[in-house]
């Protein structure tokens, strides 16, 4: 009785000891391997983690895509009146360069949210917060629609200082926050060219 609840107890053992041996080698195979991989990995880094790192975006990336695209649309509709209106060539150089470094961004802007599953917001719709982010009122528009010559030249450099400082905010917290490289990438590009700009028209507005 007692040498077969040894012998019992003894298979018991073995078997234990048999399933941690194979536990343990799958471990340490699996270790060996995924370290290997790991290893090789790292050498290529570079390369081979930005595809990965490049599709991931969060809540960030969506809202500086969603806010920057109907801000660009008004910094547009601006360009578009200093085209007819301004007096001075220099503010209407400034406005074709405004036009022509933002409508390609939309396009980009609207692809990554196309691309999320997002919605791209619709044209002319008043994008809420404008304050916060340098956006013009609609009385602010008509104003500067009303206006012309010397006059107009003002306006549109005082406003368009405020929605670029806006744009820039915009910009930082997407630096801050977002996950997305090529949006950040983006919101680099963005904070160097309008804060060049914003010294520009300081400069202008100096002069008029």
């Amino acid at each position: 009785m007692t040498t077969q609840r040894s012998l019992i107890r003894r298979a018991t053992a073995v078997a234990a000891a048999a399933t941690a041996a194979l536990v343990l080698a799958a471990c340490g195979g699996n270790g060996n391997d995924s370290g290997s991989a790991h290893n090789g990995h790292n050498t290529a880094s570079p390369s081979a983690s930005a595809p990965a790192q490049q599709g991931e975006h969060n809540a960030a990336d969506v809202t500086f895509a969603k806010g920057m695209i109907p801000h660009h649309r008004q910094a547009i509709e601006m360009a578009d009146l200093a085209a007819t209106r301004a007096e001075s060539a220099e503010v209407k150089k400034l406005a074709d360069e405004i036009k022509k470094a933002q409508d390609p961004e939309i396009k980009t802007l609207s692809g990554w949210l196309t691309s999320w599953g997002e919605q791209v917001p619709a044209e002319g719709v008043g994008h809420e917060g404008h304050d916060m982010s340098g956006m013009m009122t609609a009385e602010e528009m008509k104003q500067l629609e009303s206006a012309s010559g010397k006059a107009f030249d003002t306006a549109f450099l005082k406003m368009m200082i405020k929605h670029h400082e806006g744009a820039v905010a915009m910009t930082k917290t997407e630096q801050s926050e977002g996950t997305y490289q090529p949006a950040k990438d983006m919101a680099g590009q963005i904070i160097t060219s309008q804060s060049a700009e914003i010294a520009r028209m300081n400069t202008l507005l100096g002069k008029s």
